[in-house]
């Protein structure tokens, strides 16, 4: 992340990110494949690590071995028999200064955390969900002989992060062409360096 000013003054903290180039691996429609969707491959990978199925795919693109592949149904009538196989995609022929995107990633895994962590439960200076007087402790998790067990759902300690997750309406704040960068406003899901999926 980082932050720039805006043409009035304001400073707006914002997260990089390098959308492009992609290159267009797959053109779906309706009479061959049940539906339309174009099939986007980003960054590169070792050809000797690649599957031979994989790199008959790209190959019928006249594309080199992808690292990412994503698949996006449902494109924009602006793109509707714009697109090829092998054609190269980059940041500026989708978005513009202004733009709403939604970013989509993997949350960075926190490994096993108490509730008052993964649920925001109060502990001992808020006593939230029967907590006495034991720090940071759960508190009471159900009835007695009545339901005699613990009703599913229940918000308990556990493996946290490491989910897929959307962050929303983030605005395209800047667009460096040239070097394919992207600057959304906020915070994006994932740690640094990892794939994260621009939807319009």
């Amino acid at each position: 992340m980082t932050s720039i000013y805006s043409a009035a003054g304001k400073n707006i903290p914002c997260t990089v990110i390098e959308a492009g180039p992609c290159v267009v691996t797959q053109v779906k429609n309706e009479e061959t494949d049940g539906y339309r969707a174009v099939q986007l491959g980003y960054g590169e990978r070792k050809e000797k690590n690649t599957p031979k199925a994989l790199l008959g795919h790209f190959k019928n693109a006249n594309t080199t071995p992808k690292k990412e592949v994503v698949e996006f149904r449902d494109f924009r009538v602006e793109f509707e028999g714009g697109v090829q196989l092998g054609q190269e995609i980059r940041v500026g022929d989708v978005f513009i200064e202004g733009d709403f995107v939604d970013a989509i990633g993997t949350s960075k895994g926190k490994g096993f955390q108490g509730v008052v962590k993964r649920h925001g439960f109060g502990g001992v200076g808020q006593s939230t969900h029967g907590q006495h007087n034991r720090e940071r402790a759960p508190g009471s998790i159900g009835g007695a002989s009545f339901p005699a067990r613990v009703f599913k759902g229940m918000r308990m300690a556990g493996r946290t992060g490491g989910n897929r997750v959307k962050a929303i309406n983030l605005q395209v704040v800047k667009i460096i062409p040239e070097k394919n960068l992207i600057l959304v406003s906020g915070s994006v899901p994932g740690a640094n360096n990892s794939t994260v999926i621009l939807e319009k």
